[in-house]
């Protein structure tokens, strides 16, 4: 059974989610505030977390940079407002997976959760070991400056370790397993980050964004992730 953090001030909001999620058969944890979310984290470590960006005590994007700090990997979905437009966008920044605006469907909620899952557990199964040499060199995949380990979950430039998120690793893992091919936003949310994932078009283009200030040597002047201008993105490997 999978476990999840929900951490939401709104008592009605943080009720109903809780109670849906716990018939969809989730372990649920709620939590008011955000000093009691980040404890809530540490002691039992979820599968997934829900954040609200208003939150007392500590604000949602503060939250997420605090969580972004640890070790382990946790899937983040953030609740916003219309109005939070601004916060969403620092929110994708600073390391959230996904978003979803108030006021929102159980049933919505409930297929990003299980896309995000999905897409979290696939990425973890990458990371095992294989015995023989010859496996280890066909999950790497090497284009100077990077490498890329399928099996670790890791990118490197010129042999400096580079942390990516998972949605920043399965975007730049498809463009770089196919340099020149163009992608539209539509097709990187659907091929990279999978066809139930229904987050929204133009968040791709913060994960690029926060994808470049990684891999680029000038953010602002990109050489790897280009743009093609009325179409969308593509790897250039010249």
């Amino acid at each position: 059974m999978h476990k999840i953090v929900i951490i939401e001030d709104e008592q009605g909001i943080r009720n109903m989610v809780e109670e849906y999620l716990k018939q969809q058969f989730y372990h649920v944890f709620a939590c008011e505030d955000g000093l009691s979310g980040l404890k809530a984290i540490l002691e039992i470590d979820p599968d997934l977390i829900i954040l609200d960006i208003m939150l007392p005590e500590l604000n949602g994007l503060e939250v997420c940079k605090e969580v972004r700090k640890y070790d382990k990997y946790y899937p983040i979905i953030m609740l916003t407002a219309k109005s939070q437009k601004y916060d969403i966008i620092v929110g994708l920044e600073i390391g959230a997976d996904d978003y979803i605006v108030k006021p929102f469907s159980l049933e919505e909620l409930e297929a990003r959760i299980r896309a995000m899952l999905r897409r979290h557990t696939k990425l973890q199964s990458k990371h095992t070991e294989n015995d023989t040499a010859l496996v280890r060199q066909k999950e790497q995949i090497i284009k100077e400056p990077f490498l890329l380990d399928l099996a670790k979950h890791e990118l490197y430039k010129n042999n400096i370790s580079i942390r990516l998120t998972p949605t920043e690793f399965q975007l730049f893992m498809l463009m770089f397993k196919n340099p020149g091919r163009v992608y539209t936003r539509l097709q990187l949310l659907d091929l990279a980050l999978g066809e139930e994932y229904q987050g929204y078009e133009r968040s791709i283009d913060t994960h690029i964004r926060n994808l470049r200030q990684k891999i680029e040597d000038d953010s602002a002047e990109p050489k790897f992730i280009v743009t093609v201008h009325g179409i969308g993105y593509k790897y250039n490997e010249n």
